[in-house]
């Protein structure tokens, strides 16, 4: 089960930062921001072929005694992090897979230049039919 999934933007601040355990939120939050120095390690390994490649799946992060970090680059460079507990020895890494593929394929995040247009007054709240996917 995750037990906290974080969405990090280009620039390492974050977007979004859930935990289901609200009494350690402080220490999923600092688990999600080490985990960030593994993440630009690993884009930095993979180079040039990071923007070929189709599948941006980083995998695993690093574990801890309680928790697995997982994580996910999108090709925006949006960055996807997934604390799961250890002790969940049932899930297997394909089902985290498929599981930050989904997330990222379902999330859109507005910001001021992907969603603005000429006529957006700025401070109004972006809202969103339903999504189709082909």
């Amino acid at each position: 089960m995750a037990v906290c999934i974080a969405v990090i933007a280009k620039e390492n601040y974050p977007l979004y930062i859930r935990s289901v355990p609200t009494e350690n939120e402080l220490k999923f939050h600092y688990m999600v921001h080490t985990s960030l120095d593994v993440v630009d390690e690993k884009i930095s390994a993979l180079g040039k072929a990071l923007v070929d490649q189709r599948e941006l799946y980083l995998g695993l992060l690093y574990p801890t005694e309680d928790h697995k970090v997982y994580g996910y680059v999108t090709n925006s460079k949006v960055k996807f992090v997934m604390v799961v507990d250890a002790s969940n020895t049932a899930l297997r890494d394909n089902e985290i897979r498929s599981v930050s593929t989904g997330c990222s394929g379902s999330c859109i995040i507005p910001t001021q230049t992907s969603c603005a247009t000429p006529s957006t007054t700025p401070g109004t709240v972006f809202t969103q039919g339903p999504l189709t996917t082909w």
